[in-house]
C-alpha cells in the first residue's frame, strides 16, 4: 500500500490528483501516507516548486519571502472569476478540458494555502503559532481576492469557519503564561477571539500579564474604531429647520432653483436671463440632540456585539448634537455612558457570561427616554431571554412612544447569527424587524436617523 508512486510520465490531471489526495489525507489524519507524500514531493520538483510548500509548518509568508515571485500566484489564486473549467467540462472550444503543466503548478499552490489553515491540529498552541496561523488565514483571505481580515469582517459561512478556527486555537493556548512574558505577548496579533478570552479571564490576570492584556485590548479597540469611523464620517445631524430663513450668502445659493424660478423672465431678444428674485438653501439644523440609547446583552454569547457596540456607540457619541448612552447587561444592568467615549474602559468593566434578563436593562433605558420622537433606541442581542413576554411588551412601549427600535441579532465570534425566532416573529408584526448583526448595516441604520 505505501509503495512510491512514479510520477515520471504521468498527464498532469493524475499528477494534480495526487497533490489533491495528498491535500485531503493532511486535512483528516496528521500522520504522513509515505506513498502520497513521495509522490507529491516528486511532482512538486517537476515543476521547480520549493520543496517547502509541503511542510505545514512553514507558513506562506516564510514562503513569499523566500521566493517573491510566487506572491503573485498566490492572490487570487482562488478567486471564482479566475477559475479554469472543471476537467469533464468543455472548453470554450467545445472540447474536454484537460489541466495542464499550469493547473498543476496552481494546485500545489492551492495545497499549501488551504493546508496551512485548515489543518490545525491538536494539542498546546503557541503565541508564534497562532501568529503564523493569522498570517495564513491573512493569505487565504487573498488568495480568495480579499484583503487580510475583510472576510472575516464581512461575516459568512466561511468567516464563521475561519473564526471557529481561530477561537479554538486561543483556548488552546497556555495564555496567562504567555501574557506574564512579554516576548512572547508580542507576537500575538489582537483578534475578536483572543479579546473574547481576555475579557473572560481578565479577573485572574495581574502584572506585567494584565498590562500586556490591556495593551492587545487596546490596540484592537483602536483598529476597529478606525475601520468603523470610516463608515460613520460625513454623517450630518439633525433635520433642516426651515422655521430659520436661509442666510442670504453666495455659498448657499440654489443656483437651479433661481434659474427655473426666474425662466418667465427670458428675453429671446436680448437672449438673457433676467433675475428679480434669488433663492437660497436651507442650511439651519435642529439643535436639539438626537438621543441614542445603546442597550447591550453582555451575556457570553454576545462577545464581538459587546465589542463592535461599545465602540461604534463611542464613535457617535463624538459626533456634534448626539447624546449617546449605553447600558450593558445579564441578570443585572449597568449604566456604562460615563465612560462612552472610551470604549476600552467600557471593555474593562464589562462581565461575560451569566443569564440574561432584559427586564433590568428596560429600567434603565426608559426613564432616559425624554422626547421620543427625537430618540433611538438600539438593542443587541440574541432575545434568549429569561422573562421574555415583559421584555417585549416593554420594548413595544417604548416603540408605540413615538422612539424608534432598532433591534440588532447578535453575532458570535464565529460569525453566526443567532435570534429567537419567538422574538424575531413579534418584533416584525410590530414593524421593527430585527437587524441583521453585521456592523455595517447598524452604521446605516443610525445614519438614517440622524441625517
Amino acid at each position: 500500500m505505501n509503495a512510491p508512486i512514479p510520477t515520471s510520465g504521468l498527464a498532469d490531471a493524475n499528477r494534480r490528483q495526487v497533490l489533491y489526495w495528498r491535500l485531503l489525507s493532511r486535512l483528516f489524519d496528521s500522520d504522513e501516507q509515505p506513498s502520497l507524500e513521495s509522490a507529491s514531493m516528486a511532482v512538486v520538483d517537476d515543476l521547480d516548486l520549493p520543496a517547502a510548500l509541503l511542510d505545514p509548518a512553514v507558513s506562506v509568508d516564510t514562503i513569499v519571502q523566500r521566493f517573491p515571485a510566487l506572491t503573485a500566484e498566490l492572490r487570487g489564486l482562488l478567486n471564482p472569476d479566475d477559475a479554469r473549467p472543471d476537467d469533464d467540462g468543455p472548453d470554450d472550444d467545445g472540447t474536454a478540458y484537460r489541466p495542464g503543466a499550469a493547473e498543476v503548478r496552481r494546485a500545489a499552490l492551492v495545497s499549501k494555502v488551504l493546508l496551512n489553515v485548515f489543518a490545525t491540529g491538536s494539542g498546546p498552541v503557541s503565541a508564534t503559532q497562532l501568529a503564523r496561523w493569522q498570517s495564513d488565514a491573512g493569505w487565504f483571505e487573498q488568495a480568495l481576492g480579499c484583503e487580510p481580515g475583510d472576510l472575516r469582517r464581512q461575516g459568512g459561512e466561511l468567516a464563521a469557519t475561519l473564526g471557529g478556527l481561530e477561537g479554538d486555537l486561543v483556548r488552546r493556548m497556555h495564555l496567562r503564561e504567555v501574557l506574564a512574558n512579554p516576548a512572547l505577548a508580542s507576537r500575538l496579533t489582537p483578534s475578536m477571539s483572543l479579546i473574547e478570552q481576555l475579557l473572560r479571564d481578565k479577573a485572574n490576570l495581574s502584572g506585567v500579564a494584565l498590562a500586556n492584556a490591556k495593551a492587545l485590548i487596546r490596540r484592537f479597540v483602536d483598529e476597529v474604531a478606525e475601520a468603523l469611523r470610516t463608515q460613520v464620517q460625513q454623517t450630518s445631524v439633525g433635520a433642516l429647520d426651515r422655521s430659520v430663513p436661509p442666510k442670504r450668502v453666495f455659498r448657499n445659493l440654489d443656483l437651479d432653483r433661481t434659474i427655473w424660478q426666474n425662466l418667465t423672465n427670458w428675453s429671446p431678444e436680448d437672449e438673457r436671463l433676467y433675475v428679480d428674485r434669488l433663492y437660497y438653501r436651507h442650511t439651519a439644523r435642529r439643535t436639539t440632540p438626537a438621543r441614542l440609547i445603546v442597550v447591550v446583552d453582555q451575556s457570553g454569547s454576545m462577545v464581538d456585539s459587546m465589542v463592535n457596540c461599545t465602540i461604534l456607540a463611542s464613535i457617535f457619541a463624538g459626533l456634534p448634537k448626539v447624546d449617546v448612552h449605553l447600558v450593558a447587561y445579564d441578570t443585572r444592568a449597568l449604566d456604562l455612558t460615563p465612560w462612552v467615549h472610551d470604549p476600552f474602559e467600557v471593555l474593562l468593566r464589562t462581565r461575560l457570561g451569566g443569564g440574561t434578563d432584559g427586564t433590568a436593562a428596560l429600567a434603565l433605558a426608559r426613564p432616559k427616554i425624554a422626547e421620543p420622537k427625537n430618540t433611538v433606541l438600539v438593542w443587541i442581542s440574541d432575545f434568549y431571554e429569561a422573562n421574555h413576554q415583559a421584555v417585549f411588551d416593554g420594548l413595544q412601549a417604548v416603540h408605540r412612544s413615538g422612539a424608534r427600535v432598532i433591534p440588532v441579532g447578535s453575532v458570535s465570534s464565529s460569525g453566526q447569527q443567532s435570534v429567537n425566532p419567538w422574538f424575531r416573529q413579534r418584533l416584525k408584526d410590530q414593524g421593527t424587524p430585527v437587524v441583521s448583526g453585521h456592523i455595517r448595516k447598524l452604521v446605516v441604520e443610525l445614519k438614517n436617523f440622524l441625517t
